[in-house]
């Protein structure tokens, strides 16, 4: 026996530490004082106790999610006490006794907090919210450029905890849909004014600048992820639609094996696609090149003109930097005034459906460099699609639905870049680069016997298909119900063969479909919700959950309003209690959205 004594330090319960802090503490003295060498350890100990952080984190599809807990295993690493929410958890935190607040939010819709975060935008919007000129606080926004409003439900945050007097010590970062790098180089210069907070008085250290920071980047890790995406093989593309379709919607199946990749329905699968071959030969033919001049890639490795914008750069949209120039050399006055602040709207009329092909061909004699060019443009993003295959259903394999892109604009034809990447030159045994981005905000009911509603018109179809496939792979016993919709019965309802199958075998219990072009007078699936209000409610009633999935600007704007509308009529509310029964909805998962 050791001479050592056995008893083990712990924190009570009554000392004033929250649940997760007390955890943390509990595993450290034990790890220290239960080691075979704890006085070493000792010597080794921090020098002060470790530090409150309250992490609160605004999600859609889980990605703000993943970076506040990576975020929040970084700060216990650093002597402090995480405690990761979500923000619609706010009621659980007392804010007045908190001293250091770090948000993390992604965006949704034209610059609104996710669904997670609505609650808790509203609650610093009310006059309850108690004083918190003491609180220290940052902001780490995720966003996409490609919208106008990039970023815009972080910025709304840091702005609005700057009027009610807290103070900013660290300034905002602003990640494009590539985040890892800005928001691993910002958080390197967080942690130390973090750190000023324990040494210094909060008015010493902020710096009451909401400028957002702009930091260099640093490479990320190596395993197959987002960005050491893996090659997978394809081995099936079928066309959804029956000839006479005005759409082209493919089923593709690609080969996981050898990958150590996981999914779970409602999960995303990002694909890396290349710019189309010809759009690529027209832009180099504008610039009078051959294609081999040497640029520079997104991460400053020289490669070929042609190379960096097949594989490199996004060249189907007008990026502002580039759009500015051009209008400052050729002094056009039509394109300065659109470029105006006050002209969001007309500026994004203008540039839908153009391209950098569009720009060269219009000024024809301002740009020449291939490496000015590059210069000025984004880097290519990899597309997500909602994966519609269950892995109990299809081992080592992942399924996706895709909407094959095309129409016509100013004249040309256009292409979806990874759309019909996908759809057209991506040959059956050849390979993409793909990775699984989870989606914590949309996933089945752990309780299985809980009855699901699923509302997914078109490729909105696609994380349904996996849902039906896991409940009924996992022998599920809960009640499902479909709404389903698109143009033609005949031509476009997808899945056909295989939803009236599990339909006729019980595994769907009832399925409601609208084909708008059907009849004279279009039907959508919200009209077929507000039908069915009553069954609807009762379902409702029983503890289901809601699913949508599909068109974020339309579509899922128009269910939310027959949401509101099935509660009002069937089940007696006012406006007030039924728009408090949907925030209840989100804030129990019970309500979830896979929109884009």
């Amino acid at each position: 026996m050791s001479g050592r004594s056995t008893l083990i330090p712990f924190v009570p319960p009554s000392a004033p530490f929250t649940t997760e802090q007390r955890a943390w503490l509990n595993g450290y003295l034990a790890g220290l004082f239960g080691s075979a060498e704890w006085p070493a350890v000792l010597e080794q100990a921090p020098s002060s106790a470790p530090k409150p952080l309250l992490i609160l984190y605004g999600s859609q599809t889980g990605t703000a999610e993943a970076l506040a807990k990576r975020i929040g295993k970084e700060a216990s690493r650093r002597n402090y006490l995480p405690r990761v929410l979500e923000m619609s958890k706010y009621n659980e935190v007392n804010f007045s006794d908190e001293q250091r607040l770090l948000l993390v939010t992604s965006t949704w819709g034209d610059g609104d907090p996710p669904d997670n975060a609505v609650a808790f935008w509203s609650h610093l919007n009310s006059s309850a919210l108690p004083d918190v000129s003491h609180l220290g606080f940052s902001v780490l926004a995720l966003g996409d450029r490609n919208y106008a409003n990039f970023c815009g439900a972080g910025r709304k945050f840091d702005e609005r905890l700057e009027q009610l007097g807290a103070i900013r010590i660290h300034p905002r970062a602003d990640c494009d849909t590539d985040y890892e790098r800005t928001a691993q180089a910002w958080l390197e210069s967080f942690w130390p004014s973090l750190e000023k907070l324990s040494c210094h008085p909060l008015s010493t250290i902020a710096d009451g600048s909401p400028e957002v920071s702009s930091l260099p980047s640093v490479s990320p890790g190596s395993s197959y992820s987002r960005s050491n995406p893996f090659p997978a093989t394809l081995l099936a593309s079928v066309n959804l639609n029956a000839a006479g379709s005005a759409k082209e919607t493919r089923h593709l199946e690609f080969s996981l094996h050898g990958s150590a990749l996981r999914y779970e329905p409602g999960d995303a699968l990002g694909v890396m696609a290349c710019n189309c071959p010809e759009l690529v030969n027209d832009i180099i033919e504008a610039l009078g090149c051959d294609g081999e001049e040497a640029v520079p890639d997104c991460e400053g490795k020289e490669t070929s003109f042609r190379t960096a914008l097949l594989r490199h750069y996004q060249i189907t949209s007008i990026p502002s930097a580039l759009l500015e120039t051009a209008a400052d050399r050729s002094n056009d006055s039509v394109v300065r005034g659109l470029l105006a602040p006050d002209n969001r709207l007309q500026l994004d009329k203008f540039l839908f459906g153009r391209d950098v092909l569009d720009l060269l061909r219009t000024y024809p004699a301002l740009f020449s460099c291939p490496k000015e060019l590059v210069g000025f443009l984004r880097k290519l993003q990899p597309r997500l699609y909602s994966i519609s295959s269950s892995p109990k259903a299809h081992p080592g394999e992942v399924h996706i639905t895709v909407g094959a892109l095309r129409y016509e604009s100013h004249n040309r034809p256009r292409k979806g870049v990874c759309s019909i990447f996908l759809s057209e030159r991506l040959a059956i045994g050849s390979t993409a680069p793909v990775f699984i981005q989870p989606s914590a905000g949309f996933k089945l009911p752990q309780d299985s016997d809980l009855p699901i509603i699923m509302i997914g018109p078109g490729t909105g179809i696609a994380p349904f298909r996996a849902f039906l496939e896991e409940r009924q792979a996992s022998g599920a016993k809960g009640k499902s119900w479909l709404f389903f919709g698109d143009q033609r019965r005949a031509t476009d309802f997808l899945y056909c063969e295989q939803i009236e199958r599990l339909l006729k075998d019980g595994n769907l219990t009832r399925l409601d479909m609208a084909f708008s072009r059907d009849q004279e007078e279009k039907v959508y699936v919200q009209h077929r919700m507000i039908e069915n209000a009553q069954v609807f409610w009762d379902w409702l009633e029983e503890g289901a959950h809601v699913y949508v999935c599909g068109d974020a600007k339309r579509m899922a704007k128009d269910v939310e309003s027959a949401l509101h509308e099935v509660i009002s009529k069937a089940g007696g509310k006012t406006p007030d209690q039924t728009a408090a029964c949907v925030a209840a909805l989100k804030s129990q998962k019970r309500y979830q959205r896979d929109v884009y």
